[in-house]
């Protein structure tokens, strides 16, 4: 069972734009066409600057077109932030989630973007029946923060009896390529110009401007934003404040009008999350349920988590049909639960990172989009400090502590044997690490073709690639970067191909 693509690739159309070539300038450099690098593009154009936005594959291709689309609360309970941060800094994220949800509504109606974009009602659930401490701990919280939530027996019209439960108000859903597409053609319709096929592979500081470098040419740019899920500017830093985590999803066909549309979550970590979608003419709904999150590269058989997730689904959702849809997504989740959003930490005034998503993008990003427009535009903006990149991990200590930890582990794959004596041992599709002496060799195994042996070592920091059957590609267990059969990066931080290589004869 492999990955069958989102939902939304297969039903959107997306406009493609011309590589870069030679060089360019511009008041704004934004790497990055998903929804954080295009929603800035268009903010910041709208505010007169004039913009490039640099794409290393096409517009969507990221991890925009992996999402499930919701704008629901933080995947970081609001009880916990408050916790954490306090309750007036717990109030600034359910702002910020709010107002980043109202400004796509407004986008969607100011550029008539037909993306299905309707505002839901969301229900978060028990993980377990009658287990609700958490609701209660939540309900509270929301309550001292002003969120609209109602405290319900269970959700209404649902099969399976949920138990208590939260109904929370102002949730959206969308379909992501389509507002996508719609947000790139507004943007180059008033002079906007995104580069295709053009990934960036550094920033160097260049007099007062930095110069924003690709293989086929460069931009000169008083300012830049870094969009790119992952930031591929610095090694070091920012990779230890967040994590990789890949998520997996399916679609379902269920019977039209079935269930009115609904978001749905529970307190399961890591959770379920489930949405629905009507598509153009489709006679059937599509219930879209995912969950069973891991560490990026950690899984390399991980095909029973699309099973796990459909067996959590049919014992609950018994209408649910056809498997029609099977996809992965990847997630960073940030050590105290909270995004990365504004002036990138290392550089001087004029680099902008986007990142720490923590399940949740397309709010995170939108919001991301708001306040780093501010910050360019040399405005105050009341979210800045919750979000500020260059803070410390002192309020997720342990599981910063955690997961640095279990990075180091992955640097032991260099000492241990490879995973298969011989590429006649690999499965035809299917790739493993094969060691000759001192050397850990990524080998994949075509169906068709010739053997593609690639150095096993992550052009980022190193690790130890290993292969994800589900996906077809090497991925890096330590900071989630991802490659293609042939080496191409495919997901940050790396920007550079994993080696090519000729393995040894036995």
């Amino acid at each position: 069972m492999e990955s069958t693509g989102s939902i939304w690739k297969a039903t959107a159309e997306v406009e493609q734009y011309p590589p870069l070539a030679g060089g360019a300038r511009a008041d704004v450099c934004v790497v990055g066409a998903g929804i954080a690098g295009l929603t800035t593009a268009y903010l910041l154009q709208k505010e007169g600057k004039s913009v490039i936005v640099l794409e290393a594959i096409g517009v969507g291709s990221g991890e925009t077109g992996r999402t499930t689309a919701h704008f629901f609360p933080p995947d970081e309970r609001y009880y916990i932030l408050e916790r954490k941060f306090g309750t007036p800094r717990a109030a600034m994220i359910a702002d910020s989630y709010a107002r980043a949800t109202d400004l796509v509504e407004s986008i969607v109606r100011a550029e008539g973007i037909d993306c299905n974009f309707m505002r839901v009602e969301g229900y978060l659930v028990p993980q377990v029946y009658k287990q609700i401490d958490p609701i209660e701990r939540e309900y509270v919280s929301t309550q001292r923060l002003g969120v609209p939530v109602e405290m319900l027996e269970r959700v209404p019209d649902m099969v399976f009896d949920t138990g208590r439960c939260l109904r929370f108000g102002g949730n959206a859903q969308f379909h992501p390529l389509r507002y996508l597409d719609g947000l790139a053609r507004a943007f180059v319709a008033r002079g906007g110009v995104i580069h295709c096929g053009s990934r960036a592979v550094g920033i160097d500081k260049s007099g007062a401007e930095q110069t924003v470098r690709t293989l086929d040419g460069h931009v000169h740019a008083a300012n830049v934003v870094v969009a790119t899920h992952t930031p591929f500017n610095e090694k070091v830093v920012m990779h230890t404040k967040q994590s990789a985590y890949s998520t997996y999803v399916i679609g379902l066909r269920v019977p039209k009008n079935a269930y009115k549309p609904f978001l749905l979550w529970d307190t399961g970590d890591p959770y379920y999350y489930v949405r629905l979608a009507a598509i153009d003419d489709d006679p059937d709904d599509i219930l879209i349920v995912g969950g069973q999150d891991h560490k990026t590269g950690q899984d390399e058989v991980p095909q029973h988590r699309w099973h796990e997730v459909e067996m959590w689904t049919r014992n609950r959702f018994p209408e649910a049909g056809e498997v029609v849809y099977r996809w992965s997504g990847e997630v960073m989740e940030p050590s105290d639960g909270v995004a990365f959003l504004g002036r990138n930490p290392l550089d001087s005034d004029n680099v902008y990172i986007i990142t720490g998503d923590s399940g949740n993008g397309m709010t995170h990003c939108t919001a991301g989009a708001m306040l780093v427009t501010d910050k360019i535009m040399g405005r105050e903006n009341p979210w800045e400090e919750i979000y500020e990149p260059s803070r410390k991990p002192v309020h997720g200590i342990g599981d910063f502590a955690t997961e640095q930890a279990n990075v180091a582990q992955q640097y032991t794959d260099w000492i241990k044997g490879g995973e298969a004596e011989s590429p006649a041992h690999i499965a035809p599709g299917e790739g493993a690490l094969i060691r000759r002496g001192m050397t850990l060799y990524a080998v994949h195994r075509p169906v068709e073709g010739a053997l593609q042996v690639l150095s096993a070592k992550c052009t980022h920091l190193g690790c130890a690639v290993h292969w994800n059957s589900a996906e077809k590609s090497w991925d890096c267990p330590c900071h989630g970067s991802r490659f293609s059969t042939t080496g191409e990066p495919l997901h940050g931080p790396a920007v550079t191909p994993l080696a090519i290589l000729s393995l040894p004869r036995d």
